[in-house]
């Protein structure tokens, strides 16, 4: 924990080396890197683009893996590469969705959707923990301290209603209505069954082609 602040204060200290509190309020933020460090801020850069890249495109497939294995989307994203072990489907299809969504729409707007849609996924999630901080009998693979679930979940509340208050958008109300339509789709698709027919016949192409199985748990 003393790291932390410490690291910010040589971090501040970095700043004012470089730059005056003048040009500090009227520079971006990378203006001190790009000054002091030169070609390594650029490589820099790249690591950060990269790790990034990789932690959101291996995470956000999980999370579409993880759906798939509970019966929640199509059967086929929640399976495995027969070689390399890894969900190759939802992997695809979280590329693909991205890839539209870059394209048709302005990406400056896709990201501020995408993160009050990610806030907002997140609050309801944390005010699960606390719901099962009042049900203390229900089973759980993990126990987080009330007092962090508290404060995520102010936190999530303020970064989802400020953008709102400050900004109001036709997007944010989209948003909604996209949740909303899930309700819909479960009950529809997973609650009642009604799938149509050549899914499994699509299913089982798209295996043979992609060469990937379901996922089992190790016997040992």
């Amino acid at each position: 924990m003393q790291a932390v602040p410490l690291q910010a204060v040589c971090s501040n200290h970095f700043y004012l080396l470089m730059l005056s509190p003048t040009d500090i309020l009227s520079s971006n933020a990378v203006e001190p890197g790009s000054r002091g460090l030169g070609l390594a801020d650029a490589l820099g850069s790249c690591a950060v683009d990269i790790r990034a890249v990789n932690g959101i495109f291996f995470s956000g497939s999980r999370v579409c893996y993880v759906a798939a294995r509970e019966g929640h989307v199509p059967q086929l994203l929640s399976m495995v590469h027969v070689h390399r072990l890894t969900p190759a489907p939802a992997m695809m299809f979280t590329t693909a969705v991205a890839l539209v969504l870059i394209i048709l729409g302005n990406f400056s707007t896709t990201v501020n959707c995408l993160s009050f849609l990610i806030w907002l996924t997140n609050g309801i999630t944390i005010s699960c923990l606390l719901y099962l901080w009042i049900k203390r009998n229900l089973p759980r693979t993990y126990k987080v301290p009330t007092v962090i679930s508290a404060i995520m979940l102010f936190a999530s509340l303020y970064l989802v209603l400020a953008p709102i208050i400050d900004h109001p958008q036709t997007e944010f109300l989209y948003i909604f209505l996209f949740l909303l339509s899930g309700f819909l789709v479960y009950f529809l698709f997973v609650y009642f069954r009604c799938q149509p027919k050549y899914l499994q016949m699509t299913t089982l192409h798209l295996q043979l082609l992609l060469e990937v199985v379901l996922a089992t748990e190790n016997a040992d």
